[in-house]
């Protein structure tokens, strides 16, 4: 029987029993398995792997693992420079299109409203949501942790926290995209993109008594909704407001 010493840093520890957290432990194996099927056997998805040090060097995912060997696990680094480490993808995840489970329908609806290319639908198998994310480069974002241990998973993200509200905060900050929010440039229903039309051409689908003191309106591309600031829009904004607080 082999042994090598693993240490995971950052976020990686929340995969780890409590006993293993933040701290250096020994890993019994037979052979000389790949480092991969290691991180992934002792919890951790590889798409949240970003940097391995083995026995002080960087080395990728197809390192066979030896006796005595050190091992050092890193996340993914969205807002740091680790050169000149060697990372496991060519360029930080800086496409921020995503694809939610069936269990983060909240989540989708938040990331949509802050602008985020977002897709979802209840219907969605596992299976299915790796195709889509694998055909046109998403994101997935999930609650499964077994879901991203799927070997055609290249991008992914397990999302912590069960309230929306954090989920939207935690994965802002995680892929550090603060800097591209805008607002209210998706449609929360269809994921579509929303543009700015003229009143007179959607004039009979304004209610009377907002037509009366409303012109600015908005029309989803690809659904056809039409949105405009009216009541409803400062309870928007508090959600707003409460996701982005303290990103800054």
């Amino acid at each position: 029987m082999n042994r090598a010493t693993f240490r995971f840093y950052a976020e990686l520890n929340d995969f780890l029993p409590q006993e293993r957290r933040k701290r250096a432990f020994d890993y019994e194996f037979n052979g000389n398995p790949g480092v991969k099927d290691a991180i992934e056997a002792l919890g951790v998805p590889h798409v949240e792997v970003d940097v391995i040090l083995a026995n002080g060097s960087s080395v990728g995912f197809a390192y066979r693992l030896r006796d005595g060997d050190r091992i050092a696990v890193y996340p993914v680094f969205e807002s740091l420079d680790v050169t000149p480490i060697v990372r496991l993808r060519p360029q930080p995840l800086r496409h921020s299109a995503f694809i939610a489970d069936v269990h983060l329908r909240r989540l989708a609806h938040y990331l949509r409203l802050l602008g985020f290319d977002t897709l979802h639908d209840n219907d969605y198998a596992d299976d299915e949501i790796v195709q889509i994310a694998a055909k046109s480069g998403r994101i997935i974002l999930t609650r499964d942790r077994m879901l991203l241990k799927n070997g055609a998973v290249t991008r992914g993200y397990w999302v912590r926290s069960t309230d929306p509200i954090e989920q939207a905060r935690e994965v802002i900050s995680r892929f550090d995209l603060r800097g591209q929010v805008k607002l209210l440039a998706r449609c929360p229903t269809c994921n579509g993109e929303i543009v700015p039309v003229e009143k007179d051409e959607v004039y009979e689908r304004i209610p009377p008594k907002t037509a009366l003191w409303l012109d600015e309106y908005f029309i989803c591309t690809t659904c056809g909704k039409l949105y405009w600031r009216g009541t409803h829009y400062p309870k928007i904004m508090q959600k707003i407001d409460a996701i982005l607080a303290g990103l800054d």
